[in-house]
């Protein structure tokens, strides 16, 4: 069978140039941030140097799993943590494979606050939120088990600055370990997000109330991490229209105006924001909203995410809907994916089953690269 005709740049913006600050770009697709659950006890592990350096190319940009913050930003198994020098240490060999591809990388630094359970953190204390409302029984994402949480701790106003020190400490070290910049997680119902949302965020201090109360904190790490290590290097992502964890919002549309006009402020270099027809992480669905009004007011690069595929992916560039998109699911199925949509080459299914285990290599560093090698790639 003859291999695909490649397609030309005209007609697939998606494999064009782009400049991100001082970043040279060679295409526009994205790795998302992808939680693996393969850093066993919370550090980076060996197997993730073939794992990221298999979905690095030249001048593509790489967003790390979502990657704790503190020992009491844990809600997973075996997510990897930032706030330890054994970890960073750790993180090191994975960041220089990345680089040694060309590939540029952005560890995405977190906290899932009362998305947890006394089991992660430290002497079996409750996970801390905005609030003490608990969290109702979430089903995984592999649609089979069912995750009970403990109730959360409402963290005081004057805890609130030693958290914005956990993300300014692990932007520092992630810039130690080597990483370009850092994406602060402030979407999908994590520590951020609950104090954004009004349907979560049920303070009465200076944290809650108005929509500026609620952007207050997120807006204080944004501060912090840009002073530590420059705007040039930090962005971050947001999910105003999801309700990711019982996370809603009864005006997602002015919460995301709001946060992408203050994010101006501080000259970041990235806003990644998920698209309103993603009510969950699997479930894709009709939706008036759009993302063009947070585009068209933030100053900095726009990347969309949120289940798209090449087609999606071409529009939203052609159309100017966003400057880069990211991928999910399709890229952990197709390490070369930006070669494959190069190509119009097909791609390789994704295993919802392997999503989550801790097999080092199964679901992880197994799927299939193109045979075909050709010269109009995106490398």
């Amino acid at each position: 069978m003859a291999a695909p005709a490649a397609t030309s740049h005209q007609s697939n913006p998606l494999i064009t140039p782009y400049k991100m600050g001082t970043f040279n770009l060679s295409h526009r697709v994205v790795l998302a941030p992808l939680t693996r659950q393969r850093s066993y006890n919370n550090v980076p592990q060996p197997h993730a140097v073939l794992y990221y350096s298999q979905r690095a190319s030249n001048g593509g940009l790489l967003v790390a799993e979502a990657t704790g913050v503190s020992d009491t930003a844990q809600g997973y198994p075996d997510t990897p943590g930032i706030w330890t020098k054994e970890q960073v240490k750790a993180w090191k060999p994975i960041v220089d494979a990345v680089h040694a591809k060309g590939g540029i990388f952005f560890c995405q630094i977190w906290h899932v606050g009362r998305v947890s359970s006394s089991a992660y953190q430290p002497n079996g204390q409750a996970p801390v939120s905005s609030t003490d409302k608990p969290l109702a029984p979430q089903l995984r994402s592999n649609g089979i088990d069912v995750v009970h949480h403990t109730p959360p701790r409402r963290l005081s106003s004057d805890e609130i600055p030693d958290i914005v020190n956990d993300f300014r400490v692990a932007a520092r070290n992630a810039i130690e370990a080597g990483f370009d910049g850092v994406e602060i997680h402030g979407a999908h119902g994590y520590l951020l997000e609950q104090f954004m949302k009004d349907k979560v965020n049920n303070r009465t201090d200076e944290y809650g109330g108005s929509l500026e109360n609620r952007c207050r904190f997120p807006l204080e790490v944004v501060e912090a991490v840009v002073d530590e290590i420059g705007g040039d290097r930090v962005g971050i992502r947001l999910s105003p229209f999801a309700e990711y964890s019982d996370c809603g919002d009864s005006n997602p549309k002015q919460l995301g105006l709001y946060m992408v006009n203050a994010l101006n402020k501080y000259g970041i270099l990235y806003c990644h924001m998920v698209e309103p027809r993603m009510r969950t992480a699997a479930e894709r669905v009709e939706c008036p909203h759009s993302l063009v009004p947070m585009r068209k007011a933030f100053n900095g690069t726009f990347i969309a995410a949120g289940g798209y595929d090449r087609e999606d992916g071409i529009k939203a560039i052609a159309e100017n809907r966003a400057d880069l998109v990211a991928y999910g699911r399709w890229f952990l199925a197709n390490p070369d994916l930006p070669k494959r949509f190069a190509l119009n080459a097909p791609l390789n299914q994704y295993n919802r089953e392997t999503f989550y285990i801790s097999d080092p290599v199964l679901g992880y560093s197994d799927y299939p690269f193109l045979h075909e090698e050709s010269n109009s790639v995106a490398s």
